[in-house]
């Protein structure tokens, strides 16, 4: 059996809905998973753009948000968790606002794609504090067990149809 990420709120490749961007209420979506393999220690979550800031000239990947250490009997996420309701012992790490938590889609130009990105690890990390990307991505290195993906896309006005 593989890892899987799966959201009621949108398929692989789907829309993402208007409430989960900053067109919307901006929360965060209900994921869920399945599929842990045997010896995970704890999963970390990333959710990306890596079309930023145009999807014809991608400069840069931009973060929406990190989370690290959930626990690995972790079957998934409600939509808009707050940070306060997260699992115990879970980390956050700096999105490209500079903050910690849920920033939804809200692409200047054309469609992006928003890649929700599961890891199961072999170990649980340190208490890393409010780590950058590439921080978690040094500190994941050599322990991940499976990875599944979820793909949603946006591009303002879906929500109008255009």
């Amino acid at each position: 059996m593989s890892l899987v990420l799966t959201s009621t709120a949108f398929a692989n490749g789907g829309i993402i809905p208007r409430r989960h961007t900053c067109e919307g209420e901006d929360i965060s979506p209900d994921l869920a998973w399945s599929g842990v393999p045997a010896g995970c220690q704890s999963l970390v979550l990333l959710i990306d753009d890596p079309d930023a800031p145009d999807p014809q000239a991608p400069r840069m990947v931009w973060d929406h948000w990190l989370l690290y250490n959930l626990p690995a009997e972790l079957q998934g996420l409600p939509a808009g968790i707050e940070p306060g309701a997260l699992p115990t012992g879970t980390g956050q790490g700096l999105n490209s606002w500079g903050e910690t938590g849920y920033r939804g889609p809200c692409p200047p130009i054309g469609r992006h794609r928003y890649f929700h990105l599961l890891y199961a690890l072999d170990y649980r990390m340190p208490d890393l504090g409010t780590p950058p990307r590439h921080q978690l991505l040094a500190m994941m290195d050599e322990h991940i067990l499976a990875r599944a993906e979820l793909v949603g896309t946006y591009q303002q006005g879906d929500w109008r149809g255009g």
